[in-house]
């Protein structure tokens, strides 16, 4: 896909091979200790614009485009029911491997939704390489997925609607990319279109006329249900836990705070006393937090990540 007109004052733009046929595209701007900004769906890199010129005074921070989005590789397998290409993993060594390029050896990462996911196997896997991480508005995939009710169905109903065996999501995505844009980007509790940039929300309703785009995100909602799941229970089993400090901030209107027990459930898979308590809480307003309350974000930046 053609970058869109970027949003970030005095950055540099990158497109780092990060694996075989595998390049991470992005921005990098700022001075200080390096920040991972890690977006979620159905948005790219763009969704950190609010929050990137006050973080940039005290951090040097790498805004990337996850594997399958914007303008990063999206890599397809050779088989329907293999979705490795994007298990959480695979996603967080890409970053792994932007960083190295960097010679950035250990970093701060804040995470927005599918963001937050990569970033929690990140700090598993490479718990070396993370000083503290902030995850906004998610809990651990699995514990999601387990307690699937109908509120939680009929509110996260793309997680079931993805996952769908191909071609089908993909089809009815791309035959009514407007429509589905607008379903996605606008969720209950939230503030509606009005938090969006236009180029942001161009760019990321553009994403959804991209069969490659559509069918990568696609990926990686099928790799959530299967092999993100199977990562996590052998994490779980093997006694691999989030060792750095985590800080959780979630939405006040959106389905964690409804549904479930954020600290809670961020407890169970943090070694003790590293999630951030007193730090940890609910965010008033909805689901994207980085554009509907970048002053929180902010906020909460630089008082965490110190």
């Amino acid at each position: 896909m053609t970058p869109p007109p970027s949003l970030f004052a005095n950055s540099e733009p990158f497109n780092i091979q990060v694996g075989n046929d595998i390049t991470i595209a992005g921005v990098r701007s700022g001075n200080g200790p390096p920040l991972l900004l890690l977006h979620g769906f159905p948005q790219t890199h763009l969704i950190w614009h609010k929050v990137a010129s006050e973080l940039a005074i005290h951090f040097t921070l790498l805004i990337p485009d996850l594997r399958g989005y914007g303008s990063s590789s999206k890599p397809t397998s050779t088989s329907p029911e293999d979705h490795t290409l994007y298990s959480k993993s695979t996603m967080a060594t890409d970053l792994v491997n932007l960083m190295d390029h960097f010679n950035y050896s250990t970093y701060y990462i804040c995470g927005h939704d599918r963001g937050a996911r990569v970033a929690h196997q990140l700090c598993i896997n490479h718990p070396e390489k993370v000083k503290k991480s902030i995850v906004l508005d998610i809990c651990p995939t699995k514990a999601m997925f387990a307690a699937t009710k109908h509120p939680f169905a009929q509110l996260y109903w793309h997680w079931f609607f993805l996952t769908q065996a191909a071609p089908f999501p993909e089809n009815v995505i791309t035959a009514a990319p407007t429509a589905f844009a607008e379903k996605t980007l606008v969720y209950p509790g939230g503030a509606g279109k009005s938090i969006y940039h236009e180029t942001a929300y161009a760019a990321y309703a553009k994403q959804f006329e991209d069969r490659e785009t559509v069918h990568a995100m696609c990926k990686d909602y099928r790799a959530a249900a299967k092999e993100d799941i199977t990562e996590q229970t052998a994490d779980e089993e093997a006694g691999r836990k989030i060792q750095c400090p985590l800080r959780v901030l979630w939405a006040k209107k959106g389905v964690v705070e409804m549904l479930f027990d954020a600290k809670a459930e961020w407890r169970k898979v943090c070694l003790e006393g590293k999630l951030d308590e007193e730090g940890s809480h609910a965010i008033e307003g909805g689901h994207f937090i980085p554009e509907e309350r970048p002053e929180e974000v902010v906020k909460s930046c630089l008082e965490f990540f110190r």
